[in-house]
């Protein structure tokens, strides 16, 4: 048998394009079974827009049009097409009452007919399709030249505590009673990216590979939605062995032939493995460690794949091609400058701002020259000292008392940011945020300062793999980022001979219990257990609970963890937080 596998590319309700690319498939007449991503037709995640009447109307319109080409075509039998798609049920008043994430089969010559329903729905993290979806109930099969196959659709092939079935256990039970030969089962998915999961994809597919001694083809789209990335990554396993893999981050077409004679399973089991969609949420802290796990080489090139696609996503569906950064002198901004050069495309540029004050060093400034000099990027100065100086002096005249303390050296942030949006205005260049997740977790930033940008590249990496991935940057691309700005102590200088750790835990602790707090949602107790002084962690969850208002006013966060500020990250910024203090949980 033949399998195609569509690894689509296309905007989320780009309902034309999505048609017209179906159609362009059909025509092509490729013998076997086409694959393409969940809800492909629609685009995913399409949150409150799916509800909106006038998405509801085209969606509609166009599949009725297409439902009719598709039959006023000459009949063929020799492909099908598997495509995702919503089924809607509509009143009479246009209120949608009923949908449901659906498969359906379409052969040249006939109308479209549904294959399944997804039966499990998220509602974790990111995820709230329970609000817009309805389970199906449906086992799956579906029947093509008097072969078998399952179709599942993305979440389907996990189970979890959270759901109220299990599809792959009730598939075993269901052939167990009713025997069948199946040849494959098929995942459309559209799975969002996060570091490590394209492993655990392909583990729990030679799992469900084996229950049914049959290869398991999983297709995945790719886009940048905001801060979600979909990597594509599709792939075609048998019990032991990966058989195809299509690229990450890049839309494909591929055409496998799969023999028989060549698949390779492990004996099959009774009943399903327990495995649950929380396996895919492991964290780097377990066991009485006290610190991160550090990134391999593999991660260090996945991250910069992953992280320049969702810049590049964000930057084209918001129309620009240009792009600025602050550059301090300081790790995280070297970082995202030397990012934005390794993904630069044809076309576009980028632009290098610095923006000292009187208490930056000098070495601040040779640091930031150099770094543009290795990358080849222009660099403008443009001191904020006398600005500094003129607020001061208005502030003091016009109230009446010094200046001073933190809004003396917020204020240096806030000049920043403004002048960087003039430029920004001025040029007509997208303003990459430079903050990294330690930041912003212990609210380490300023509120429209240096916490400015249209989207953040950094924001769901500690600042230990901030330093990290420059490493490996310098290791894997040349020294692109000087030496002295890796060694030096991170400052914000803000104020004279100031040092992060004046004011934070060592970043390998504070990262630490970060991650306990966020991956692991350990409580006060249980950081003091795993080993963390007191003192050290009681002033991280002071800091943490006190910066929920600036999390909520940040930019967009490129999400490449399994847990990330942003859209996974709802809580309240007027919640009562003094439960985070109790020792006896």
């Amino acid at each position: 048998m033949k399998y195609t596998l569509h690894q689509t590319h296309h905007n989320v309700a780009d309902l034309k394009e999505s048609f017209q690319y179906l159609k362009e498939s059909l025509h092509k007449k490729t013998p076997g079974i086409h694959v393409y991503p969940e809800l492909s037709l629609t685009g995913y995640p399409l949150q409150d827009v799916c509800l909106q009447i006038p998405f509801i109307e085209s969606y509609c319109y166009e599949w009725q049009q297409f439902c009719d080409w598709l039959e006023s075509q000459p009949a063929d039998d020799s492909s099908v097409h598997l495509v995702g798609g919503i089924s809607y049920e509509i009143s009479e008043n246009n209120i949608p009452l009923e949908l449901k994430n659906s498969v359906f089969a379409c052969k040249l010559g006939g109308r479209p007919t549904k294959v399944t329903d997804k039966k499990l729905l998220p509602n974790y993290d990111i995820f709230d399709e329970l609000k817009y979806f309805r389970s199906g109930d449906d086992l799956g099969l579906f029947e093509f030249q008097g072969r078998n196959f399952i179709v599942l659709v993305c979440e389907d092939m996990w189970s979890s505590s959270f759901h109220h079935q299990d599809p792959v256990a009730n598939l075993v039970e269901h052939l167990k009673q009713n025997p069948l030969e199946i040849s494959a089962v098929i995942n459309l998915s559209a799975s969002p990216y996060i570091r490590g999961k394209v492993h655990e994809r392909k583990r729990r597919s030679h799992e469900i590979a084996n229950f049914f001694q049959a290869p398991f083809i999983y297709v995945n789209r790719v886009g940048g939605e905001d801060e979600i990335l979909f990597d594509g990554g599709s792939f075609v396993v048998d019990g032991k062995s990966t058989i195809k893999d299509l690229p990450l981050f890049s839309k494909a077409v591929e055409t496998i032939v799969l023999t028989t004679s060549k698949l390779s399973f492990s004996a099959p089991l009774d009943r399903p493995i327990p495995n649950t969609w929380e396996e895919l949420f492991k964290t780097r802290l377990y066991g009485g460690k006290t610190r991160l796990d550090e990134l391999s080489d593999y991660d260090g090139e996945e991250l910069i794949w992953a992280l320049n696609f969702g810049v590049q996503e964000y930057a084209k569906k918001s129309g620009f091609s240009h792009f600025l950064v602050a550059l301090s002198g300081g790790i995280d901004s070297a970082l995202v400058l030397t990012l934005l050069k390794l993904g630069l495309k044809e076309g576009q540029s980028i632009e290098a701002i610095y923006m000292p004050s009187q208490f930056s060093k000098a070495l601040s400034y040779d640091l930031s020259f150099e770094l543009c000099q290795n990358l080849k990027v222009p660099l403008k100065t443009l001191p904020i000292k006398f600005l500094h100086s003129a607020v001061r002096n208005q502030f003091r005249d016009n109230f009446s008392e010094a200046f001073e303390g933190l809004a003396d050296e917020n204020v240096q942030s806030r000049l920043r940011g403004m002048l960087l949006y003039a430029r920004s205005n001025q040029s007509g260049r997208m303003v990459i945020n430079t903050s990294n997740k330690s930041e912003i977790a212990v609210g380490y930033s300023t509120q429209y300062g240096d916490s400015v940008g249209a989207i953040s590249m950094l924001g769901d990496l500690y600042k230990t793999e901030v330093y990290e991935l420059a490493k490996y940057i310098n290791r894997a691309h040349g020294e692109l980022i000087p030496k002295g700005i890796i060694e030096r102590p991170a400052s914000a200088e803000l104020r004279e001979n100031q040092k992060d750790t004046d004011s934070l835990p060592s970043y390998d602790v504070l990262d630490a219990i970060l991650e306990g707090v966020l991956s692991n949602r350990y409580s006060y107790k249980n950081l003091i257990d795993q080993g963390f002084e007191e003192a050290e962690v009681k002033k991280v969850f002071d800091l943490y609970r006190r910066s929920e208002y600036k999390r909520f006013q940040f930019a967009p966060i490129i999400k490449v963890s399994a847990k990330s500020f942003g859209f996974g990250h709802r809580v309240p910024m007027s919640k009562k937080s003094d439960f985070y203090f109790r020792k006896n949980q």
